[in-house]
């Protein structure tokens, strides 16, 4: 039986995408597409597909019991999302990033009881590269300085990027440090680099869809492991494996790529 897919934000880049290769996948439905009221007529396509179409996600759930809900849009409305799929028992995918210390601790307390999956990058070579930097932070050691740049569309709105966030995490891991060792300004800084610290730099611009470079410098040489995303299919099939993957799994946290990938 095919598993029926919820696209929050369908006519946005990412849901647009999302909903479109639901419904040309076999193994899927699309059983529904929201959006905000002023956008809601940018999906009447869909319908042609059988799709429901609204604004209300309330309206939706209970017409599409365990449908897997797709949101990439804000946090405030991914973490009502979150809340109505927990109500309705429908599992949850949220691949947006920009989430308050706050609201990543009330996804985390939904997830205790209701299915919750969340990554601020759904490709497989962002979680692949997770898993290298450990060893090569410890291989390097010390006398190797980390930082990372990465560019985005002119039309993202936070910084640094989740996905920047999320190879840090793994890079501190390794240095014995926390988030509060990132340094995302040097403007008015007039001192040597901390050895304590990562550099995360911003650019916006263009259509960019996402790269990210991590930069080990050291003594008379730099290693550069750099992850171009070309396309939103990328993030959008990540999105789809992980609704397939958690439909089987049962609640007790957050769950994210990494647990797609390893298991």
């Amino acid at each position: 039986m095919a598993l029926s897919i919820i696209v929050m934000g369908a006519a946005g880049r990412m849901g647009s995408t999302i909903a479109r290769l639901v419904a040309e996948a076999e193994d899927l439905t699309l059983a529904a597409v929201l959006e905000r009221p002023e956008a809601e007529d940018r999906l009447q396509s869909f319908k042609a597909s059988g799709a429901l179409v609204s604004s209300d996600i309330s309206t939706v759930l209970p017409a599409c019991p365990g449908a897997v809900i797709i949101d990439f849009t804000s946090p405030e409305a991914s973490l009502a999302t979150a809340r109505a799929g927990a109500e309705h028992g429908n599992p949850v995918v949220i691949g947006t990033t920009g989430f308050s210390d706050e609201q990543l601790a009330e996804l985390d307390a939904l997830a205790e009881k209701h299915l919750i999956f969340r990554s601020a990058n759904m490709s497989v070579g962002v979680n692949v590269i997770m898993d290298i930097l450990p060893r090569l932070t410890a291989l390097l050691g010390d006398a190797y300085d980390v930082e990372m740049m990465e560019i985005h569309h002119n039309k993202k709105k936070d910084a640094p990027s989740g996905t920047a966030l999320l190879l840090a995490d793994p890079l501190l891991k390794a240095k014995g440090l926390t988030r509060d060792n990132i340094n995302t300004n040097r403007f008015d800084v007039r001192e040597p680099r901390r050895h304590a610290e990562i550099g995360i730099q911003s650019l916006r611009g263009g259509d960019v869809v996402g790269v990210h470079t991590v930069y080990y410098m050291g003594p008379g040489e730099r290693i550069e492991i750099t992850h171009q995303a070309h396309s939103r299919e990328n993030f959008a099939n990540g999105a789809l494996r992980a609704a397939r993957w958690i439909s089987s799994m049962q609640p007790g946290r957050v769950y994210t790529m990494q647990d797609v990938l390893h298991s």
